[in-house]
């Protein structure tokens, strides 16, 4: 899923008061932070990931982890990253999405 500026906007504006729920300590980036996330987005669908530690590699780390649990990175600003993935099933989803111009 392609999402808009606006639908980007929309959901940094939804993030801006969650606490951050998954977190990058001294370890990096293993198969429990992969996991943990998974969860997370499946509970949540938005969710915000504290870096603790690997800070100089957080955008990477961030990409990585968006294609790994086939989510969107909304953005990352100073040592948090948001992500975004809409539940597959319509009377999960929690998040609505403004309509985006084609």
């Amino acid at each position: 899923m392609e999402l808009s500026s606006k639908q980007r906007a929309y959901l940094r504006k939804l993030a801006h008061d969650l606490d951050p729920v998954v977190m990058v300590g001294k370890e990096g980036m293993n198969n429990n932070i992969v996991r943990a996330t998974e969860r997370a987005l499946d509970e949540h669908e938005l969710l915000k990931l504290r870096f603790v530690d690997h800070k100089q590699e957080k955008r990477e780390m961030s990409r990585y982890l968006a294609g790994e649990c086939s989510a969107e990175l909304i953005s990352v600003i100073g040592n948090v990253a948001i992500f975004f993935r809409q539940a597959r099933d319509p009377d999960r989803r929690r998040i609505e999405l403004p309509l985006s111009r084609s």
